[in-house]
């Protein structure tokens, strides 16, 4: 009888202290931190880091708080084309296309923050996604 009740007694604290880590978790979340996540893609890196460098100028000027830019992985599309139409099959030309991407957060950015990234002019050529975490 002992043994089972010192076995239960222990089943109730481990579950109340994962309890309490969750609940924690859940409030850490909650706490408010709004977070504006952007994407920047393009074909050439020179672009794309110049372009990146303007969006944390831009953010930086309203004192904003800022999680990058992280570099992911680069995408490589590659295609193969037979040189001629008709013979010479083992002739042929590859061709690849590099998208090259950065991942920046601005934590809890201010309206002023976002009208600005919002009017800002980006070389042709640069994508961006935004989503607000």
């Amino acid at each position: 009888m002992a043994i089972k009740e010192l076995k239960t007694k222990k089943l109730k604290i481990l579950i109340e202290k994962k309890a309490k880590k969750v609940s924690s978790k859940k409030e850490k979340k909650e706490e408010g931190k709004v977070i504006l996540r952007i994407r920047v893609r393009a074909y050439e890196s020179k672009i794309l880091d110049a372009s990146v460098k303007q969006i944390i100028d831009t953010a930086m000027r309203y004192d904003a708080e800022i999680v990058g830019p992280v570099p992911l992985p680069t995408e490589i599309k590659k295609y193969t084309v037979n040189r001629a139409s008709f013979i010479y099959k083992n002739t042929r030309e590859q061709f690849e296309i590099r998208v090259h991407k950065r991942l920046i957060d601005i934590i809890n950015p201010n309206p002023k923050t976002v009208e600005s990234l919002t009017n800002l002019s980006l070389p042709s050529g640069v994508d961006i996604d935004v989503k607000m975490l």
